[in-house]
């Protein structure tokens, strides 16, 4: 996309994203009748991410060469996503440790969620679980992405040792990819209009504006605990950039039309589409494109970490349970894990948060509280997530890049 267009196309986004949160405030449940926009611009993103994901990771990972340095590539890329998920999850600690956003709350008689109960029994092994499907077509079409991904990078990693008939077919996933790609610009202007809708209609189904302000002051503390500790790794994501990818405010100035995309969706995998358009167009390293950025929409959740662990200590400060330093290095831990496994579950937000409570031995009726806000904070966590990925494909990018650097000089 012309940078030019790009720049117009970023106002209108951010004006889509103000002027819903504005008319969604004002008429409230009247804005429910746009949703039907919303829903169809994030029906389209949808439909992009499976044959995009699938032809960028095999074309990603067969530009890579030799099979061998898939290792390399995916095992510095996995040790990205762990250090920043849990230094996300220490300052989503740190955070509510300060605050004590629960303290003098009494949520005792509260009842389980049934979306809670339905997941009550998820637990490691349904992680482990999820990495693989015995069926990849139902798995597509449940948007299941981590069995994909699985698949697509075993399956790139066969097609280079295949030779000439293994070229053929990764050429064919090398014109997918480019023709997704430009469907995804297509369909980026029409972005403002959908991001308006979602944000207007979800404000709209929380009641308007005054019924969210009454939700949002019942559990006020929680809300700024999160929503600091999500700006304090954001900039810690930022610093990250800075001296380990060598990348400046111009690349999240690049980055902005896909983060104001995720707030408005609350999806990493639905932004992914447009977070690979604008990392290219920030000039990051094709192979880090396709291959990190697919991996990290599924299992690099930065935000939603740090959510789970504040939301974990919010609900043991709420019933006056005191963790200590272990139980806390618990959490730190199960959060840490958590998060970056259970991407192939659906509600993987709240299947991490279970997780993370039965780990601990804590009530799961705390949850019910944070579920009339979750909405909220998910927009912001997700913007999060995907500024993590954005993060990490700018430093692997930049670590191919010396690599290249090292081999042609020896």
């Amino acid at each position: 996309m012309p940078h030019r267009h790009a720049l117009i196309l970023l106002l209108f986004i951010v004006a889509g994203v103000l002027a819903g949160g504005v008319a969604g405030w004002i008429w409230g449940p009247a804005m429910q009748s746009v949703a039907w926009m919303g829903d169809l611009f994030l029906t389209a993103l949808k439909m992009l991410i499976v044959p995009l994901i699938i032809a960028a990771v095999i074309s990603g990972v067969a530009s890579l060469g030799d099979v061998r340095k898939l290792g390399r590539v995916g095992g510095a890329t996995l040790l990205y996503y762990l250090c920043t998920t849990g230094l996300a999850v220490f300052i989503g600690l740190v955070m509510v440790n300060l605050i004590q956003p629960g303290a003098g709350l009494n949520i005792s008689d509260g009842e389980i969620p049934q979306k809670v109960l339905e997941k009550e029994q998820t637990g490691a092994v349904d992680i482990l679980m999820s990495l693989v499907s015995p069926n990849l077509m139902a798995a597509a079409a449940e948007t299941d992405l981590l069995p994909l991904i699985v698949f697509a990078i075993l399956f790139s990693a066969a097609l280079t040792t295949v030779g000439e008939r293994g070229a053929h077919v990764i050429a064919f996933f090398d014109g997918v990819n480019e023709a997704m790609m430009k469907l995804v610009v297509w369909l980026m202007y029409f972005a403002p209009l959908g991001i308006f809708a979602l944000v207007a209609a979800r404000l709209g189904k929380a009641g308007g504006g005054e019924a969210f302000l009454a939700e949002l002051t019942a559990v006020g503390l929680h809300v700024i605990t999160v929503l600091s500790g999500l700006a304090l790794h954001f900039l810690v994501l930022g610093l990250i950039l800075f001296f380990v990818a060598g990348r400046g405010l111009d690349y999240l100035v690049g980055m902005l039309r896909a983060l104001f995309t995720a707030f408005g969706t609350a999806s990493s995998s639905a932004t992914l589409p447009l977070t690979m358009e604008c990392a290219r167009e920030n000039r990051v390293d094709e192979r880090a494109v396709r291959f990190v950025l697919p991996l990290g929409s599924t299992v690099n959740m930065d935000g939603t970490a740090l959510y789970e662990a504040a939301a974990v200590m919010f609900i043991a400060q709420a019933y006056g349970i005191e963790l200590s330093v272990g139980q806390q290095a618990i959490v730190f831990v199960t959060a840490t894990l958590a998060a970056i496994g259970a991407a192939g579950i659906p509600e993987a937000g709240l299947v991490t948060m279970i997780i993370v409570l039965n780990a601990v031995g804590l009530p799961l009726e705390g949850i019910g509280l944070l579920l009339a806000v979750d909405w909220f904070l998910d927009r912001f966590r997700t913007s999060v997530n995907v500024w993590g990925d954005a993060v990490g494909a700018a430093v692997i990018g930049r670590l191919m890049h010396w690599n290249d650097r090292r081999r042609q000089s020896s």
